[in-house]
């Protein structure tokens, strides 16, 4: 009975054991398949691309910087005086040669009507010393003519010859009289226009603004004294400092474009007028002059200015993402992709121009999409997969299955 009831037990069992195995192996054959597909699937590293593109490109740089008046000029009196009136005021216009402010004048008036007494008096003195020589002239003559006939002796001529001599030189210190005089009115009337102030610079535009004012009417004034500061602002002076790397590249003529907090948004065209030829030691930059036409005289002496200019700039450049730039064993390059099996290429690259996260860059004819991200997950030559497109994992499978 044992033996029976052992036999009736075994038959379940192998059925059983059979059916675990069957189950086992099934798992088993599923579990190589799924790990042929996730280690192929890690063999294709997942990037981002962008195509390469093709056009200009420039290299700009931006410096800081103010603005300057385009020239200055003091007004200053040549005399002194009391300062009676003040004929413009800040921010006015000003024409070269307008009177600005006028002096009290009675002193030098007075000074005039001195000199010119004392030339009437040296004028009456040169003619009372013409009279006299001519008096003295004619003795001459008579007494040459009674020596002559024997009636006059030599010394009468002599003593007629000497009072001639005399009177010519009385006569001609008259003149000079006259001459001191006539100098001294003159000296006068120069001295009396002095007291009315003009702004007479010289060179520039013929219109310029007061910028500052330094006295008030009523005020006692020296000569030379600063009474108003004139300047010229347009066009107007922007001055920039700039290093030794883009010194070389910066000549006169060049366009900038310009801007200033004063009016955000907003630029101004100017252009590059004038460059240092020397360094400054304590910064090691050179100054830059720009001049900037500015008829409505919106930008002011002071202000704050960032200039853009244009250093450098190609027509037909390659160009791609500053992020495709890898560094590979000290070279710089970037992954183009192939497109029909969707792998990578390492292209070492000569970076150019740089403006903004664009870069130019040339080493043959590069053309396609570049890797822009996931450069650290691949190599020369390795399969990738573009996320959205399943181009990529069909041709790594391909790409598995020629091998």
């Amino acid at each position: 009975m044992k033996a029976i009831g052992s036999k009736r037990i075994s038959l379940p069992l192998v059925l059983a054991a059979a059916i675990v195995l069957g189950l086992i192996v099934f798992g088993l054959m599923q579990r190589r398949d799924q790990g042929g597909d996730l280690t192929r699937m890690a063999d294709v590293a997942p990037v981002e691309v962008v195509p390469i593109s093709f056009g200009p490109i420039e290299l700009r740089r931006t410096f800081s910087g103010t603005l300057e008046p385009r020239a200055e000029f003091v007004v200053a009196p040549k005399v002194s005086g009391h300062v009676e009136r003040l004929h413009v005021r800040l921010a006015d216009p000003v024409r070269r040669g307008q009177v600005v402010a006028q002096l009290d004048d009675d002193e030098y008036v007075q000074a005039v009507n001195q000199a010119g007494a004392d030339l009437a008096v040296a004028k009456a003195n040169l003619a009372e010393a013409e009279s006299a020589l001519e008096k003295a002239v004619r003795e001459f003559e008579r007494i040459k003519t009674l020596h002559q006939r024997g009636v006059a002796s030599d010394s009468q001529l002599d003593e007629s010859m000497a009072e001639r001599s005399a009177r010519q030189a009385r006569l001609e210190v008259a003149r000079a009289q006259v001459v001191r005089a006539e100098a001294s009115l003159e000296t006068a009337n120069i001295r009396l226009g002095y007291t009315k102030v003009k702004a007479d610079w010289t060179g520039g535009d013929d219109s310029r603004v007061v910028a500052e004012r330094y006295v008030d009417e009523g005020q006692t004034v020296s000569a030379n004294a600063e009474l108003l500061l004139i300047v010229e602002l347009d066009p107007i002076t922007g001055v920039i400092f700039v290093s030794e790397k883009e010194y070389a590249r910066l000549q006169p003529g060049q366009e900038v474009s310009l801007g200033t907090d004063a009016y955000p948004g907003e630029r101004f065209q100017g252009r590059i007028e004038r460059i240092a030829p020397v360094f400054r030691e304590a910064t090691r930059q050179a100054r830059v002059e720009l001049t900037i036409d500015n008829p409505e005289m919106r930008l002011k002496p002071g202000m704050f200015i960032r200039a853009t200019v244009i250093l450098d700039r190609r027509e037909e450049a390659v160009i791609v993402p500053e992020q495709a730039l890898t560094n590979r064993e000290d070279q710089m390059g970037i992954f183009v992709v192939d497109e029909e099996a969707m792998t990578v290429a390492w292209h070492p690259v000569q970076v150019g121009i740089r403006e903004g996260d664009r870069v130019q860059v040339s080493n043959g004819d590069l053309r396609g999409r570049v890797v822009v991200l996931g450069q650290h997950l691949v190599d020369d030559g390795s399969p990738i997969i573009i996320p959205g497109e399943e181009k990529g994992l069909d041709a790594a499978g391909a790409a598995d299955g020629r091998r």
